[in-house]
């Protein structure tokens, strides 16, 4: 652990080589499993969270630097590069685990990922949050640089790590009352994930018996308990289904059977329904038109959609992402240099062909692409042009006038 202290020297990630690790074992121990399996049951919850997670983990994570002439470079012979990039740890690529990075964060409402070792031998092991307590050491008791620890207790033999802060990445939702600690979704949405839970299981229920609801069983004859019971449970037997369900019902004379049940149209069930779901969407940042709810939809295009979503949803989330990272894993040295991270957004603000090849054009004609590096967003090999051009007309700023014999800037 890097700069680190811990109560057991353990790492709770690494077996005895005569073990064998099951693949649950290994799913348990990155933490991909363990979630509440009743929340996700909610559609539109589950179809929030892997909408964020997606679009975290789809990003391609860079570490640029700047030149000495102020341009923006990639800084690929750095030992953190591909780090980051491609191989955050033995097990996982950077997809699946900033997808579960952010699957934690905004489930738990917080995700710690724990930083082993420095330099390109820097892994990043995802801790599972449930197991991590955040302890403020404001009496200096565990020492005097570090007020803020992390204490993790290892699930499976309950040993406990101590863990220094600026060792421990720690994303959590904008949501905070401390600035330390995040606050799920599911913490503040309780009660209408709790109904929507409730609306589905209640609709399950009427497609089990067929949407027949309750039924009323009038009589006239005169019947003693027992055969009042057995009565009772020959017309539960023909009516529920596998207990010898059947669309004919034997019926005594003098009997009959009166639905009692409401109609979920009476209720406004669907609405209801609907808006739940709305409000569960809201709450993520997700719009309505990416849970399939295009009743209200006013963009003009899919790009339109995904930069509303980017700028008001996205944005907060990347920043963070960047900031801690920085933060964490660069020193004081690479800071000084220019280096930070950045998550290539271009991914999702991706045009279709057309204005894609007309934007280059004009970056390219405008000298802001070189033709190679036009080339190169389109994955096309280079060609040998990697030079900037533009109209032959134009001049600087400084220049302006100098054609007509006036001193520029006049």
């Amino acid at each position: 652990m890097r700069d680190g202290e811990k109560m057991k020297v353990r790492n709770p990630f690494v077996r005895k080589q005569q073990e064998t690790i099951s693949v649950q074992q290994l799913i348990e121990m990155l933490n991909i499993g363990g979630v509440d399996k009743t929340r996700l049951s909610e559609a539109t919850y589950f179809a929030c969270l892997k909408i964020l997670s997606e679009s975290v983990g789809k990003l391609p994570l860079k570490l640029l630097k700047y030149d000495e002439k102020g341009g923006v470079t990639k800084a690929y012979k750095h030992p953190l590069y591909h780090v980051l990039s491609s191989k955050p740890n033995a097990y996982m690529t950077s997809t699946h685990f900033w997808s579960t990075v952010e699957y934690n964060r905004n489930h738990y409402g917080n995700a710690y990922v724990w930083i082993k070792g420095a330099g390109s031998k820097t892994s990043l092991w995802i801790l599972p949050s449930e197991c991590v307590e955040i302890v403020i050491d404001d009496k200096g008791i565990w020492g005097k640089n570090n007020a803020l620890w992390y204490v993790y207790t290892e699930p499976k033999t309950h040993e406990i790590y101590k863990i220094t802060f600026d060792s421990m990445l720690h994303f959590k939702t904008s949501t905070s009352f401390d600035g330390v600690k995040g606050l799920s979704v599911r913490e503040t949405l309780t009660t209408t994930l709790e109904g929507n839970l409730k609306a589905q299981k209640m609709l399950n229920k009427a497609y089990e018996n067929g949407f027949i609801g309750k039924l009323a069983l009038q009589y006239t004859a005169s019947l003693s308990p027992e055969l009042e019971k057995e009565y009772m449970k020959r017309i539960k037997d023909f009516t529920e289904e596998g207990n010898g369900g059947s669309n004919v019902i034997p019926m005594m004379l003098g009997t009959s059977l009166q639905a009692v049940n409401t109609k979920l149209a009476d209720n406004q069930f669907m609405e209801l329904k609907k808006y739940s779901a709305l409000q569960i969407a809201a709450a993520f940042g997700i719009k309505p038109n990416q849970i399939n709810d295009y009743e209200k939809s006013s963009y003009a295009s899919a790009e339109a959609q995904q930069l509303t979503f980017y700028v008001d949803t996205l944005l907060y989330i990347l920043k963070q992402y960047e900031e801690e990272l920085s933060n964490k894993l660069l020193s004081d040295e690479d800071v000084a240099q220019g280096c930070y991270f950045k998550f290539n957004i271009q991914v999702i603000l991706r045009a279709d062909l057309k204005t894609q090849i007309e934007s280059l054009v004009s970056a390219v004609s405008n000298g802001v692409y070189t033709p190679d590096e036009a080339r190169a967003l389109l994955d096309y090999p280079a060609k040998g042009c990697d030079k900037l051009l533009c109209n032959g007309t134009m001049i600087p700023v400084v220049d302006a006038g100098k054609q007509y014999g006036v001193r520029g800037g006049e």
